[in-house]
């Protein structure tokens, strides 16, 4: 049968499968924890559909759901803007070619001590004391993106991170303590640095200048944010330029290990 002929596996085939699984999973990680992945998933699904009828020999309605695969693309590149922005900058990035084995991006792949990530509780733990002492900071942790066009306004650093000297670097009368600190693995290499802010509207007038240079930061690149308010000394989590909620640091110590992964 004519329509069973895809079932003709070549090393060709193999090999293009693979590498869609690795570009489906690169947008996934871009759009998780997004209103993005609704629509993400639903282009899957519908793609999906449009190579079954294709197959089945489904002619009308091959068409019509073809027709608008490509009526949709235009607007899907409208929708997805910051995505494709934050995907082509990591296939670009010189952070992303310098991590030796991108497959060690896969979880199944990694082994332990293969990498040393941030040390997550660490940062926690100076978060939690600044917010009792309403001490204003704003942290950037960088991941597959380059966040050397931001480092590079700042104060080169090379500190590993500890709980006391994050607290040093935000006490208000340090010299270091305007602007960012941007960490990479689990070293401090900027601080003072300038962040872009952002120019969306709909961020409540209650945060300041550090949440809109959080959620700036976010939006362009891939990297995460942290932020303790001076006026209220809460803290907030930023990723994607969203805020992401949580009910407790347990809960945000968790959040941030899964999107390091």
């Amino acid at each position: 049968m004519d329509f069973l002929n895809f079932l003709d596996f070549s090393i060709t085939d193999i090999i293009d499968i693979f590498l869609v699984a690795i570009l489906l999973y690169y947008i996934y990680k871009l759009v998780r924890r997004t209103v993005a992945i609704n629509i993400f998933i639903g282009i899957v699904i519908v793609w999906a559909f449009w190579k079954l009828t294709e197959v089945l020999d489904m002619k009308m309605i091959s068409s019509m759901v073809g027709g608008f695969m490509q009526v949709g693309l235009i607007a899907l590149i409208i929708v997805f803007q910051q995505e494709i922005r934050k995907f082509l900058l990591m296939v670009g990035s010189t952070n992303f070619a310098s991590k030796r084995n991108f497959l060690k991006h896969f979880k199944f792949t990694r082994e332990d001590g293969l990498t040393t990530g941030p040390n997550v509780d660490a940062i926690l733990g100076a978060c939690e004391k600044m917010s009792e002492t309403k001490t204003g900071a704003l942290l950037v942790i960088e991941r597959n993106n380059s966040l050397d066009f931001v480092k590079v306004t700042g104060d080169k650093m090379n500190i590993e991170i500890t709980q006391p000297i994050i607290e040093s670097i935000f006490y208000k009368n340090s010299p270091l303590h305007d602007g960012a600190a941007v960490i990479q693995d689990n070293y401090i290499v900027a601080t003072r640095v300038i962040l872009p802010v952002s120019n969306e509207r709909n961020i409540p007038l209650r945060f300041g200048l550090r949440h809109r240079a959080a959620v700036g930061i976010t939006e362009k690149t891939d990297s995460l944010a942290l932020i303790v308010s001076e006026e209220t000394g809460l803290i907030s989590y930023i990723k994607n330029g969203e805020f992401i909620l949580f009910n407790d640091l347990s809960e945000l110590a968790s959040l941030i290990k899964e999107d390091l992964i």
